[in-house]
């Protein structure tokens, strides 16, 4: 009896083995099959984030365009060292009123605005400085005192940045310009912005109460930006505007999915320039992004003023005191954790008072 149960469990025991064999082949088959649809799956996907990050390093080198920041203020500072130690920096926010913008043209900055962004006390300052604001350029002293938004008629984006630090003595990290047409399809992109009317008004179409919040598409945001007349205060309550719109925008738009939006940047990549690389512009949305849930805003106030230009005759200027001067300098140095310094004296209104 005994011979027989091992006789009869032999086969058994064999036909375990067998079974435990063939589970393993499929077993090794199911791996096998597992890491290869992974591995294409990866190849894939390399190649489609390589196509995209291609088509995204294309469309920023296509907005790409650096320019001298060789000023006092800027000495020793560097955009990419300011981002890796993940510094407070100051960014140059420029607008011109055009529908496109080609490399070749010049025109004026009918905005100028400096945004410091400093990521440790997660606050965003947005300061505008009147674009008839009264300046000698630095290296236009022939042109006599005339509108500080010239500055980019003359020398571009460089004399821009050479003349503010002549007279505010803040640094300059990097700079964007858009204009008009760019801002309007920006703000489609991001699916609209919502802003409160400080002013009752009606422009091109649009009505507009005071107090009231408003969600913007891109067309309806340039009627409650462009208003020309009717505002009280004249150039100041269009910062004002300029500025709500630039700031509700900031909060939407400073992020990675929309900077990696490539149909986001594809929509401004020919109305926006900018020395920002397409890495310095992922830094800032990762590591700075929320500071835009602290946003302040400012302006240096100026007195209206006329003066004769001995080229342009005579002109209404926006003569800035160098208190106000100092009084936005400061602050702005406060937001970047800089000393602060003594800034010019405004010669400009000294030759004008002459």
């Amino acid at each position: 009896m005994e011979n027989n149960a091992e006789s009869s469990n032999k086969p058994i025991h064999r036909h375990h083995r067998h079974h435990r064999h063939h589970h393993h082949r499929r077993h090794r088959k199911f791996w096998r099959g597992f890491w290869i649809v992974i591995g294409v799956i990866i190849v894939v996907g390399l190649f489609v984030c390589g196509m995209i990050y291609k088509n995204l390093r294309d469309t920023t080198q296509n907005m790409y365009t650096p320019v001298a920041k060789t000023t006092k203020s800027n000495k020793g500072r560097t955009l990419d060292n300011l981002l890796n130690e993940k510094k407070p920096i100051n960014i140059l926010l420029l607008g011109t009123d055009t529908g496109a913008m080609g490399r070749h043209w010049k025109g004026r900055t009918d905005t100028i605005m400096m945004m410091s962004i400093n990521p440790k006390t997660n606050s965003t300052s947005i300061v505008s400085i009147p674009r008839d604001s009264n300046a000698i350029f630095p290296d236009y002293p022939q042109y006599g005192v005339t509108k500080i938004n010239s500055a980019y008629t003359l020398g571009g984006v460089s004399e821009t940045i050479k003349t503010l630090d002549k007279y505010y003595s803040v640094p300059i990290d990097g700079y964007i310009m858009i204009n008009m047409g760019g801002l309007k399809k920006a703000i489609d992109q991001v699916g609209g912005i919502d802003v409160t009317s400080p002013l009752t008004f009606n422009n091109m179409g649009y009505s507009f109460v005071k107090g009231q919040t408003y969600h913007m598409n891109g067309k309806k945001a340039l009627a409650f930006a462009q208003l020309r007349h009717g505002d009280p205060r004249q150039d100041y309550g269009r910062q004002e505007r300029d500025r709500l719109v630039i700031m509700a925008l900031l909060k939407k738009s400073v992020s990675p999915s929309t900077l990696l939006n490539s149909s986001f940047l594809n929509s401004i990549s020919s109305e926006m320039q900018t020395d920002l690389t397409m890495n310095q512009m992922y830094k800032i949305a990762m590591d700075y992004r929320k500071a835009t849930n602290n946003l302040s805003q400012d302006h240096a106030q100026g007195v209206s003023k006329e003066t004769q230009n001995p080229k342009f005759g005579t002109m209404e200027i926006e003569v800035v005191s160098r208190e106000e001067r100092q009084r936005v300098s400061d602050k702005i140095r406060t937001a970047l954790e800089l000393p602060h310094v003594k800034v010019a004296a405004n010669k400009a209104s000294y030759i004008m008072n002459r």
